[in-house]
C-alpha cells in the first residue's frame, strides 16, 4: 500500500516535503497535486523508476512524449538546447503556470530520453511540486493522472484517486481538490510556436 501524506499547498511542511524526497531517492513513484490535474512522478536520474512509471500509462518509452518538472527556468540549461530569445521571454511570460512547452532536448538528458529529440517541461504555479523538486535538487519525470473509468478525464478527489493507485505506487500526497483542466501544450521547437493541446493556460501568452 502507498504511504498517505497530507500537505497544504499555501505552506507546504518541509518534514513532509523531506519524506517525499526520500521516497523519490530511493526509486519510488509518488501521486501529486499541481496547478491543473493531478500527476504522479519519479526522479528523472532514476532509470528503473522511469521506466516503471512508463508501464504504469502504458507507454512506450520511445514513442511517448515525457515531460518533466523543473524548478525554475535556470534548471533548462541542463536539458534543452539553448534558448533564443523569442523563446526565453515565452517561458519567462507563462511560467510558473498551468503550460507544458516542448522543447529540443541537449545531449545531457539522462538515458531514457536518449532516443527522443523533444521533451515537455513544467514549471507549475503550486508550491508543492516546486517546495519537492527544489529539496530533490533535480526535475521529476510527470504524467497526468486519467480517470480509470473514462468518465470523466481526470480524477479530482484524493480519496477516489488512492482507491485506484494505491497497490500501483508508492506515496500519495492529498494536497485537496484537485483541477480537472489539463497544461495546456505549446511546441516552441517551431517558429512561430504551436499549440498542441488548449487546456487551462490562455493562449494569450503567445
Amino acid at each position: 500500500m502507498a504511504k498517505s501524506i497530507r500537505i497544504y499547498a499555501d505552506n507546504p511542511d518541509p518534514k513532509a516535503i523531506a519524506q517525499v524526497v526520500t521516497q523519490l531517492e530511493s526509486g519510488g513513484i509518488i501521486i501529486y497535486p499541481s496547478d491543473t490535474v493531478y500527476a504522479m512522478g519519479c526522479s528523472i536520474n532514476n532509470k528503473k523508476a522511469i521506466e516503471r512509471l512508463l508501464r504504469l500509462k502504458g507507454w512506450h518509452k520511445d514513442k511517448s512524449t515525457l515531460s518533466f518538472v523543473c524548478a525554475n527556468l535556470s534548471d533548462l540549461s541542463s536539458y534543452v538546447t539553448p534558448l533564443d530569445n523569442a523563446t526565453f521571454k515565452l517561458l519567462k511570460r507563462a511560467l510558473p503556470g498551468p503550460y507544458t512547452f516542448i522543447l529540443s532536448g541537449n545531449n545531457d538528458l539522462p538515458p531514457v530520453f536518449k532516443k527522443r529529440k523533444e521533451v515537455g517541461i513544467r514549471i507549475p504555479d503550486h508550491h508543492i511540486p516546486i517546495s519537492i523538486v527544489t529539496a530533490l535538487g533535480h526535475p521529476i519525470v510527470t504524467a497526468s493522472i486519467k480517470d480509470p473509468d473514462q468518465v470523466i478525464e481526470y480524477t479530482t478527489d484524493p480519496e477516489l484517486i488512492r482507491e485506484y493507485w494505491d497497490k500501483h505506487v508508492d506515496l500519495i500526497i492529498d494536497g485537496g481538490i484537485g483541477g480537472n483542466q489539463p497544461s495546456t501544450i505549446i511546441d516552441v521547437t517551431q517558429n512561430p510556436p504551436v499549440v498542441l493541446r488548449e487546456g487551462l493556460g490562455s493562449l494569450d501568452v503567445l
